[in-house]
C-alpha cells in the first residue's frame, strides 16, 4: 500500500499542480485550449501555463490583448460550439469586465436553451492576492461576486491537490467554472495525485479536527486558520478548520456538522464581510443549526473599505492568523496573557506582481 501511495502521489507546488492538470487535460482532450494575457510569456502566469505553451504551442495556448470582455465572449461561444477553453486572468480584478459573458451567457445557457443545446463549460481562472502598493483596484477577491449567480461553479482551492483536482473537474464537467487562485499559495507544496483525479465541487474537507471552535475558511485563509489553530492549541483551545474548497456549490452539511460539534463559529475570508462568503456561511448556520451556537458568530475579514496603498495601512487592512486567534479566544471566552502576533503568511513577498 505504501509503494502504491509513493508511486501515485508526489510533492508538487500549487503552481506545478495547476500546470500538470492543464497539460494532462490538453493531452487527453484536443478540444482544451488556454487563452489569456501573457499565457505564452516566459514566466507562464506564475509557471502555470509555461509547460502547456511549450508542449502545445500558440495554436492551443493563445496570447490575447487587453480585451477581457471580448475574450470572455469568444470563449463562451467556443464552449457552446464544443471546445473547452480555459481563460486566464493574471489579475482577477479584471474579471469584472468579463461578467456579462459569464453571468448573462455562460451561467444561463443551459437554463435558457436546454435540450440538445447543452451548456457553456468555459473555465475561468483568476489570480488574487495582496502584494504591496497595489491599491484598491488590484487587491480584490471577487469569489463571492461570482458565487452569487446560479449556473456557475466557483471554487477557491487552498492546496496543490485541490488546485489540480478542481481544475480537472472543471475541464471534464459540463458547468461553467470560475477558479480563484491566491498567488501567495503558488509556492505552497503538498501531495498531489499523478492521475487526473477530479475533486468534486460542493464537497469541503476538515483540514484540522477540533472540539472547541470551528473556523470556516477559503483559499489562503485556510492556512492562516491552521497557523492560528497551532497557536491556540498552546492556549488550550482546540480549533476545527473547515476548508470549503468551493464557494458555489457550498458544502452546507460539513459546516453545520462541525458547528454542531463545537458550538462556536468563526469565518475567515480575504474579502469583505458584507454580502460575502462569510455572510453566507453565517446564514447557513443560522438557518440550519442555530440551537448549536453557544456564542455569536465572528467574521475575520478586511475592514469595510477599499484597500489602501500605503504599506503600513495595507498591513493593517489584511486580516490573518493573529485576527483569527483573537476571534477564537473571544467566542470561547478565554482570557489570559496576550499571544504574540504571527508573521503574515506573505512575509518576504517582493511584489507588487
Amino acid at each position: 500500500m505504501t509503494g502504491e501511495r509513493e508511486q501515485d502521489v508526489r510533492a508538487l507546488t500549487y503552481w506545478q499542480a495547476i500546470s500538470e492538470a492543464t497539460v494532462q487535460c490538453m493531452a487527453a482532450d484536443e478540444r482544451v485550449l488556454v487563452v489569456g494575457e501573457g499565457v505564452d510569456d516566459f514566466r507562464g502566469t506564475y509557471g502555470t501555463t509555461k509547460e502547456a505553451f511549450q508542449r502545445f504551442g500558440p495554436r492551443r495556448v493563445v496570447d490575447v490583448p487587453n480585451s477581457e470582455n471580448a475574450t470572455a465572449g469568444i470563449a463562451v461561444g467556443a464552449a457552446v460550439a464544443g471546445l473547452r477553453p480555459v481563460v486566464v486572468h493574471t489579475r482577477a480584478d479584471f474579471l469584472f469586465l468579463a461578467m456579462d459573458a459569464l453571468v448573462n451567457l455562460a451561467a444561463k445557457w443551459r437554463y435558457m436553451y436546454g435540450g440538445d443545446k447543452g451548456g457553456a463549460p468555459v473555465v475561468t481562472r483568476g489570480v488574487v492576492g495582496r502584494g504591496w502598493g497595489q491599491g484598491a483596484t488590484h487587491s480584490q477577491s471577487p469569489h463571492a461576486t461570482f458565487g452569487h449567480y446560479a449556473g456557475l461553479h466557483v471554487a477557491t482551492p487552498a492546496t496543490p491537490a485541490d488546485a489540480k483536482g478542481l481544475l480537472v473537474a472543471a475541464l471534464t464537467g459540463d458547468t461553467p467554472v470560475v477558479l480563484i487562485e491566491n498567488r501567495s499559495l503558488y509556492s505552497l507544496e503538498g501531495e498531489v495525485p499523478e492521475a487526473m483525479t477530479p475533486v468534486p465541487f460542493g464537497v469541503g474537507r476538515v483540514a484540522r479536527p477540533g472540539t472547541d471552535v470551528t473556523v470556516v475558511a477559503a483559499s489562503l485563509m485556510v492556512h492562516e486558520a491552521l497557523r492560528a489553530a497551532d497557536q491556540l492549541a498552546t492556549h488550550g483551545v482546540s480549533v476545527e478548520v473547515v476548508d470549503v474548497r468551493s464557494i458555489r456549490p457550498l458544502d452546507d452539511a460539513i459546516i453545520c456538522e462541525s458547528v454542531a460539534r463545537t458550538g462556536r463559529l468563526v469565518v475567515a475570508d480575504t474579502s469583505w464581510a458584507r454580502y460575502g462568503f462569510s455572510a453566507e456561511v453565517a446564514a447557513v448556520v443560522a438557518e440550519n443549526v442555530p440551537q448549536a451556537l453557544r456564542a455569536p458568530v465572528r467574521r475575520v475579514t478586511p475592514p469595510d473599505c477599499p484597500s489602501p496603498v500605503s504599506w503600513p495601512l495595507e498591513e493593517a487592512f489584511n486580516a490573518g492568523a493573529t485576527q483569527i486567534v483573537r476571534a477564537c479566544l473571544e467566542v470561547c471566552e478565554v482570557s489570559g496573557p496576550a499571544l504574540p502576533a504571527l508573521e503574515a503568511v506573505t512575509a518576504g513577498f517582493q511584489g507588487p506582481y
